[in-house]
């Protein structure tokens, strides 16, 4: 019962970031490392991304589906940490510092969670 709660709440988590990707790109671009080629592209593909792996995820009918979503969005996860790093290191730098450390040190810890959740809500 856990399992279905957690991959409901982590699917509405992705279906809402996947929606902002796509109707507000701009804070998603200004986190982009620079090294990353076509960054409007990339950001409304991962929002893409987001809502297809909610979609896979959700879905009843097809098991090998929803573990292919749980372990796409899971890769998802881990291909974005840049990004979060980014991000991270932009703020630092900032004079007041952003959104601080109590937003980024828990936001750094909970990459790793968020990746092994969508992988573990996939299963039966």
């Amino acid at each position: 019962m856990i399992r279905i709660a957690l991959r409901w709440l982590l699917a509405a988590v992705y279906l809402l970031a996947g929606v902002i990707h796509l109707v507000n790109p701009a804070p998603f671009l200004t986190i982009t490392p620079s090294w990353v080629p076509a960054p409007e592209a990339v950001v409304l593909l991962t929002g893409v991304a987001e809502i297809l792996g909610t979609i896979g995820l959700v879905q009843p009918w097809a098991l090998p589906l929803r573990r292919a979503a749980g372990w796409g969005l899971a890769l998802y996860a881990l291909c974005v940490w840049p990004a979060n790093i980014n991000h991270f290191a932009l703020d630092m730098a900032r004079a007041d510092g952003g959104l601080g450390l109590g937003y980024h040190v828990p936001r750094m810890f909970a990459q790793p969670v968020i990746i092994w959740l969508a992988w573990w809500v996939s299963r039966d």
